[in-house]
């Protein structure tokens, strides 16, 4: 068809998938063939403004336009874009060739707006008709997916004769009679969009004739070449609620074209179409090459013959299905069988980093973004922290200037919501001068650093402003611990003062020992973590020391025999944390350190305190070094005494020798403690002893298996395990009865360079 006969119809509409390289490269033949002296493009008005940063040199898709309401910038959407989406070649044709080029889709300013394209009586989740899946039906497919390939991915440009606007043609034609059996699908919100797109058609006919393309979704075009009147389309638009909003370009990624990503028009194969669409040639074979490259990075054994074997296959699976090109479905099949030995393992790593992709574009410097996010990108530069789709680990050393300030960053970001890093277990080794970090960068991050701008115009700034403000209006002590927690790890000086105040406020006011109890690990880990990175928290040293003294003189008369198994569990836990920060404490206030544990040795005496915590007391004490073993001995002995109920007996050994404490290895080394809780457990009545029996279960499940082994073999033995044992017989390897002296000492050097690195 001839560009003067594509006018004389009308406009040339070019009816397409959204994210497509065969779409993609149609709509530019269509271009190039009817020469229209304007496109219209399906996308927010808002965004024409910034169309030209399209030609931009720094603009590499995929990228998305971002409109969000001024006043309220978590209401946003998003319009993604791709280098094989059709609306990115039909933007770049037009500016190569100097063509007006707009979007015509209703505004933002009406999208973004509560229900403001809903027609009345719509549900939000209505049940909407996919086109595609009925025309692949009808055609005779059970994948609507591998319908669109063979139909239109695997189509030429145009060369060779081929009809390119014919292609268009038939497929709106397609879509008109499926909106003449379907109405309109479900889709209702589209009747307002739609009419929208034909005021702006109006307005482009007044201005360009009919010499203007529109490229949109092929689902549209059957309503934008109807004949419908001014007043019809003014009455589907009036009254629409409107917010202003901001526009602007922001990187976007592969993985979230992806449909799996929650997309609404994404596709399930985006690193796939990328490859079809940049591919000069032999597609098939070109992307084999990369899956065999991959598979190779991971230690497979993978050679050309493989990849010439694989080709084979692949065409041959394409012509036994009729197709007119091997497709993704023949060359994952063809990669199991070849390269894969049939394995689905690799096969999930190449459809994650190939099939889908972690591509990230990137936007030039001069598309306009909130202050804040300059400053954000400004120390990315600086600290060479550069944006990654993909999971990437970053190890910190705090003792050094660089690791610090990014240090900072992260914390100030997680602080304001920003979650682009999360902290987590370092593989390096421990301590308090090593962070590591997982860093991903998702689209969504860009909403959120809008939605932060309003504390401020700099990451510093916004982060102080965001935590005096969340001090401010904090409920509970533990809110404003983890606060000021926060507060040391991102360096925010200056809002410490305004947290400290609210801390010791509610300090004060709170009754509640448990609250207390959980408060101060946070405290206690703050002043660590001032320590390390030269912050002066004095004042908040003060608040720690206070709480420590009130939780030590409330605790044991908060832990009565009133408690229940939960409440007992849970009090446990603060008295595992209270003497973990008084571990922390205790080097700036020796004294604490004695105070804390005359409570715990009230704790472990007091028949009237559950036995987990009489248990877990005098556990901690013995590792201190504050509880003889004879006393220790003595204090099992009564807990375990026919006396005791024994369901109070079974607590009593889960807060001793229970959960990750190494309390097995203290019953493989101490005969004793393992005598009594032998002799009492043979002593249960049989009806209490499925009573306490899952308490025993979780409390000895939890051990190592080595452990398990060497208590069975001792137990076996019988009382007095090593001590029983004939004389000269073997003991379990790495035990002995009694502590080896010579061999002790020749392992110190090692160990203490060890705890140096």
């Amino acid at each position: 068809m001839s560009p003067a006969a594509a006018r004389a119809r009308g406009p040339l509409l070019l009816g397409v998938r959204h994210h497509g390289p065969g779409s993609a490269r149609a709509v530019r033949a269509a271009l190039e063939e009817a020469r229209p002296e304007a496109v219209l493009i399906e996308g927010p008005p808002e965004g024409d403004a910034l169309l030209p940063l399209a030609a931009d040199r720094g603009m590499r898709p995929p990228v998305a336009l971002l409109a969000h309401a001024a006043d309220d910038p978590g209401r946003a959407a998003f319009w993604p874009l791709a280098g094989f989406s059709p609306e990115w070649a039909a933007i770049r044709w037009a500016q190569e060739h100097d063509v007006p080029v707009r979007f015509i889709d209703l505004p933002a300013a009406h999208s973004l707006a509560d229900g403001a394209d809903r027609p009345e009586g719509e549900e939000p989740d209505a049940v909407r008709l996919d086109p595609l899946a009925v025309l692949a039906e009808t055609a005779g497919y059970d994948d609507p997916e591998r319908w669109w390939e063979d139909v239109v991915e695997h189509r030429g440009t145009g060369g060779g004769g081929e009809d390119v606007l014919g292609a268009f043609e038939a497929l709106g034609e397609a879509m008109g009679a499926l909106r003449e059996a379907y109405g309109d699908g479900g889709h209702h919100r589209d009747l307002v969009r739609e009419a929208y797109m034909r005021q702006r058609m109006r307005a482009a006919r007044r201005e360009f004739g009919e010499a203007y393309a529109v490229v949109c979704g092929a689902w549209h075009v059957p309503a934008l070449r109807a004949r419908t009147t001014v007043a019809a389309d003014k009455a589907l638009l009036t009254g629409l609620p409107k917010v202003k909003v901001e526009t602007t370009w922001v990187p976007w990624t592969h993985r979230r074209l992806a449909r799996a990503g929650g997309y609404g028009a994404g596709i399930t194969s985006p690193g796939w179409y990328a490859h079809l669409f940049t591919a000069p040639d032999r597609p098939v074979e070109r992307w084999l090459t990369k899956v065999a490259g991959l598979l190779r990075e991971e230690d497979r054994q993978v050679s050309s013959a493989h990849v010439i074997e694989a080709v084979r296959l692949a065409e041959t699976l394409a012509a036994m299905r009729g197709r007119p090109l091997p497709g993704l479905t023949e060359t994952l099949e063809a990669v199991r069988a070849v390269m894969c030995d049939g394995s689905d393992i690799p096969l999930a790593l190449i459809e994650d980093r190939l099939v889908v992709g972690d591509v990230l574009g990137e936007v030039p410097d001069g598309a306009p973004v909130v202050p804040l996010q300059r400053d954000l990108t400004r120390q990315q530069r600086t600290l060479r922290l550069k944006a990654e789709a993909q999971d990437r680990e970053l190890e910190l050393d705090l003792r050094k200037d660089t690791d610090t300030a990014k240090s900072l960053l992260l914390h100030r970001l997680r602080l304001l919501g920003i979650g682009w890093g999360t902290p987590v277990a370092s593989r390096a080794g421990t301590g308090t001068f090593r962070e590591t970090w997982r860093l991903r960068w998702e689209p969504e991050l860009s909403v959120r650093i809008a939605e932060a701008g309003i504390w401020g115009t700099t990451v510093l700034a916004a982060a102080t402003a965001k935590a005096e403000a969340d001090a401010a209006g904090a409920g509970e002590l533990g809110e404003v611990t983890a606060l000021a927690e926060q507060c040391l790890l991102a360096g925010l000086t200056q809002a410490l003062p305004a947290v400290l105040r609210a801390l010791a406020d509610r300090a004060a006011l709170d009754t509640d020992v448990a609250r207390l109890a959980k408060a101060l690990p946070a405290l206690a880990r703050s002043l660590r973590y001032g320590d390390v990175r030269g912050t002066d928290a004095t004042a908040l040293a003060v608040v720690a020391a206070g709480l420590a003294e009130r939780i030590c003189v409330a605790l044991p008369s908060a832990c009565t025999a009133g408690l229940d198994a939960d409440a007992a569990a849970e009090m446990r836990g603060h008295v595992d944390g209270v003497h973990g920060a008084v571990g922390l404490l205790a080097d700036a206030d020796e004294g604490l350190r004695e105070r804390w544990s005359a409570v715990l040795a009230t704790l472990a005496g007091r028949d009237t305190v559950p036995g987990l915590i009489r248990g877990r007391a005098a556990r901690l004490l013995l590792d201190d070094g504050r509880l003889p073993p004879e006393e220790t001995a003595r204090l099992m002995g009564l807990a375990l005494s026919p006396a005791a109920s024994p369901a109070d007996a079974a607590g009593w050994i889960e807060g001793f020798a229970g959960g990750s404490s190494g309390g097995g290895t203290l019953l493989v080394h101490d005969d004793r403690l393992l005598g009594l809780i032998d002799t009492w457990l043979v002593g249960v009545p049989e009806r209490a002893f499925t009573d306490v029996l899952p308490l025993l279960r979780r409390t000895f499940g939890a051990y190592e298996p080595g452990v398990k082994r060497t208590l069975g073999e001792l137990v076996r033995r019988g009382p007095g395990g090593f001590a029983a044992a004939t004389p000269g017989a073997a003991a379990p390897e790495g035990f002995a009865p009694e502590l080896d002296p010579v061999r002790a000492d020749a392992v110190v050097g090692l160990v203490r360079m060890l705890l140096a690195g």
